[in-house]
């Protein structure tokens, strides 16, 4: 595939420097990158499912070389059509990170309209996500914020919105949620304190599995870790939605390829907020 954009955010940056992803192994120098927007450029035998020059949107196997590049040779059932309501650049900004959103709510959570969600983290870039697909579902969203992100959480759909600069999440969550979905760092103890807000028979699920996700057996409150996986086919659907409902898909920035590790600097200080994609030089 020709690479138009591929995508950069901290997970990314683990990748990069070897460090321990969500697949939980090291990965020495490999490139990073794994969501990818482009064209298809050449195929191998008996390939089907996509024709030269298709656009395309891609969630690279993880344990390869990513797209932050100008080609890239991948599984073609890595790759589904790519939506035609956004630019194509602006299209690498959904794979893994919508993919992730969706596998939290629906595959781990089960999560059905009518229930109450409460996203801790909703201001990042699966968070804006799980947002819209929860509103989407029929889902009460209750979502944690800071100010700098609050007025993208509200669009998104959020049904109430905690400023966790100012008020405490467990005073401003007045009744139970039927799950809790973690998206952001925080302490095994803060963690367990927000379990507490989850109704019994609840669940809890998180991406952040540097901290052991807390359950509550004598609730029967369950406990789920999510480590994103390939799906082409709800990834598929997530470019339907993209096309068909307006799901937003929000890029804060465009960097070229060679300011790369100027990038990777900025996300160690803490300096880079939502998904940033990297474009390639021109082939």
């Amino acid at each position: 595939m020709r690479v138009r954009e591929a995508l950069g955010h901290r997970t990314h940056r683990a990748v990069a420097t070897g460090g321990d992803d969500q697949v939980g192994a090291r990965r020495d120098s490999l490139r990073p990158g794994y969501d990818v927007s482009g064209t298809v450029d050449a195929l191998g035998e008996g390939v089907e499912n996509v024709r030269i020059g298709d656009p395309v949107i891609g969630f690279l196997p993880m344990t390869g070389d990513g797209g932050a590049a100008q080609y890239v040779v991948a599984p073609a059932d890595s790759f589904v059509a790519a939506p035609r309501s956004i630019p194509l650049e602006d299209a690498a900004g959904i794979p893994s990170v919508a993919l992730t959103a969706a596998q939290a709510l629906f595959e781990a959570g089960g999560l059905a309209s009518g229930q109450r969600l409460l996203v801790n983290g909703a201001g990042g870039p699966v968070g804006g996500y799980a947002v819209q697909l929860a509103h989407r579902a029929g889902a009460h969203v209750i979502a944690t914020a800071s100010p700098r992100s609050a007025d993208t959480v509200a669009a998104n759909g959020a049904d109430e919105i905690i400023d966790h600069t100012t008020t405490p999440v467990l005073d401003a969550v007045t009744a139970p949620v039927d799950m809790l979905l973690n998206l952001a760092p925080i302490s095994p103890e803060d963690f367990a304190a927000l379990a507490t807000l989850v109704r019994d028979g609840g669940i809890v699920v998180s991406t952040t599995p540097m901290v052991e996700t807390p359950s509550d057996d004598a609730r029967g409150v369950r406990a789920a870790t999510v480590y994103v996986h390939p799906d082409a086919a709800r990834l598929a659907d997530i470019v339907r939605l993209v096309d068909e409902d307006g799901l937003r898909v929000d890029i804060a920035a465009h960097v070229e390829l060679r300011d790369l590790p100027a990038l990777h600097a900025k996300a160690d200080a803490g300096e880079v907020h939502g998904k940033v994609v990297v474009v390639p030089p021109a082939a």
